[in-house]
């Protein structure tokens, strides 16, 4: 019987094997760090880029999604200190000023508004979190990765995970508890004397 035949891992078929099935995570990550879809999008853009030029590096049978996450990470992190540095420019007279009349007249605000009213009360709390906090707490509560992988992907020990993912909840319980009062989710509760 002829030995099986294993694919080169540095092949582009492997590539989109194992890391482009992971696209819709990095994008939903990107978005939770960037907070703007079209910077989440060049983000996602970048890592894959990254990832693609690396491919030869990754070892088979490993994590691909934290692998993927943690260039993602890194990425974000080296754009947000090199963006800390330049100033922001706008150029006044490429401003449409009848743009966002534009877009509402062509949509359903109150619709969207009340579509997306739990949801973006949600992610707006946890956009409002330091990025430490947040970025442990969409990775784990998000795209349910485990703490381990956590730990492995952001290079802190797993109490450091456990301990800034309950200070997450804790702020997210916080900032959200009026709102889940006012939509009647939950029953107001007696404040404590202390």
């Amino acid at each position: 019987m002829p030995p099986i035949e294993t694919a080169d891992q540095s092949t582009p078929e492997s590539f989109e094997r194992e890391a482009l099935p992971h696209l819709d995570t990095c994008f939903r990550v990107a978005c939770r760090l960037t907070g703007d879809p079209s910077r989440a999008e060049d983000l996602v853009q970048e890592t894959m880029l990254k990832a693609f030029r690396a491919w030869h590096r990754f070892r088979p049978g490993t994590n691909a999604r934290g692998w993927l996450l943690t260039i993602l990470r890194n990425s974000f992190i080296n754009q947000y200190r090199k963006q800390k540095r330049e100033p922001i420019g706008v150029d006044i007279d490429a401003v449409d000023p009848m743009a966002i009349y534009r877009r509402v007249g062509q949509t359903d605000p109150e619709g969207e508004f009340f579509g997306k009213l739990i949801d973006r009360k949600v992610l707006d709390a946890i956009d409002k979190l330091a990025i430490e906090f947040r970025e442990v707490l969409v990775l784990s509560d998000i795209e349910d990765l485990s703490y381990a992988e956590i730990s492995s992907m952001l290079q802190i020990p797993i109490g450091t995970v456990k301990s800034r993912l309950f200070r997450a909840r804790r702020q997210l319980q916080g900032q959200l508890y009026d709102h889940a009062v006012a939509m009647g989710y939950i029953s107001p509760r007696e404040r404590q004397l202390q």
